[in-house]
């Protein structure tokens, strides 16, 4: 399975995709990233699982556009506004 995932650190987010989720999540964490080293620690927030590479990064690049970042945070909204 490949996994495209939402990691949130504070208000910043971070978009990804990886085969294996738990080895990218402990990496983002421990430093290993420079992107996202500065914002440590890292919760994962969101996650898919798609059966080919190709579909996770197509899904992750839909994401990381202007409309996949407005329907994140609709859904993220939803998801908040129920956890509360």
């Amino acid at each position: 399975m490949f996994y495209v995932y939402l990691l949130e650190s504070g208000s910043q987010r971070y978009i990804g995709s990886t085969k294996d989720l738990k080895r990218r999540i402990e990496e983002h964490n421990s430093g290993q990233n420079q992107s996202t080293k500065a914002y440590r620690p890292w919760t994962l927030v969101f996650y898919e699982a798609y059966p080919e590479s190709s579909d996770a990064i197509r899904r992750e690049k839909y994401l990381k556009t202007n409309p996949g970042r407005q329907a994140l945070s609709r859904m993220l909204r939803d998801y908040y506004s129920k956890k509360d």
